[in-house]
């Protein structure tokens, strides 16, 4: 083989294509820099790895799994064979892992986000500090922050509209839910919260209504209507 590693991906996974006859620890280095080499491109991804053009016994596998997760930020779901009869098996799994992993998990980030920071999370994510202005979140799932939203916030980034923003001092920028997007300078609710004067910051949610971001103060019975 020209190159001693080469990777083939598709929307559900990463085949390995791996020199037959290199020793193997040379080998676990070459896959260790061609997967640091396209780090940008495979950033938290979560994929089916498959391997091909050599038999890899299970320790090989372990091993190179382990080394792509411990140095990477890519999540590897499952080893398949290489088969393609298996491909719309594999394509229905991981579509169920990633809306599982969408819809009942998420993550925390503390601190403050300031001008200039974006933060990007394939899940939904509580914030325990500020968002201020000129920073953004950008999350697939929903927004939580446990401080001031003063900068832009993006929840539903993958189109879904019934995700929502939570935040203690809602005072943005900008809020975009899936593809409806509200600004301060708009008339409306978003311009209203900015210019009125508060004894005391409240918790306000923001969802998507009538293709509209509407945002209002949390109650006991928000959730259950969402």
């Amino acid at each position: 083989m020209s190159q001693p590693v080469i990777i083939k991906s598709n929307k559900y996974g990463i085949n390995l294509i791996l020199d037959p006859v290199l020793p193997f620890e040379e080998l676990l280095g070459c896959i260790l820099d061609k997967f640091l080499g396209s780090e940008k491109f495979f950033q938290n991804a979560h994929v089916a790895i498959s391997f091909a053009g050599r038999e890899l016994s299970d320790e090989e596998e372990y091993r190179i799994i382990d080394t792509i997760s411990q140095n990477t930020s890519i999540h590897i779901i499952c080893v398949i064979d290489n088969d393609e009869i298996r491909e719309q098996y594999t394509k229905q799994k991981v579509e169920q892992y990633l809306a599982a992993e969408s819809e009942n998990t998420g993550k925390f980030y503390k601190g403050t986000l300031r001008s200039g920071q974006v933060l990007e999370c394939e899940t939904s994510i509580i914030i325990i500090g500020d968002v201020n202005p000129g920073a953004k979140i950008i999350s697939i799932g929903n927004i939580v922050i446990l401080g001031a939203l003063k900068g832009i916030a993006y929840a539903g980034a993958s189109g879904n509209e019934g995700c929502f923003v939570v935040a203690l001092d809602m005072n943005p920028v900008q809020i975009k839910i899936g593809s409806i997007i509200g600004r301060s300078e708009d008339k409306g609710i978003l311009a209203s919260i900015r210019e009125r004067k508060r004894v005391a910051a409240e918790p306000q949610i923001a969802t998507v209504s009538d293709g509209h971001i509407l945002i209002e103060p949390i109650t006991k019975n928000t959730f259950n209507n969402i």
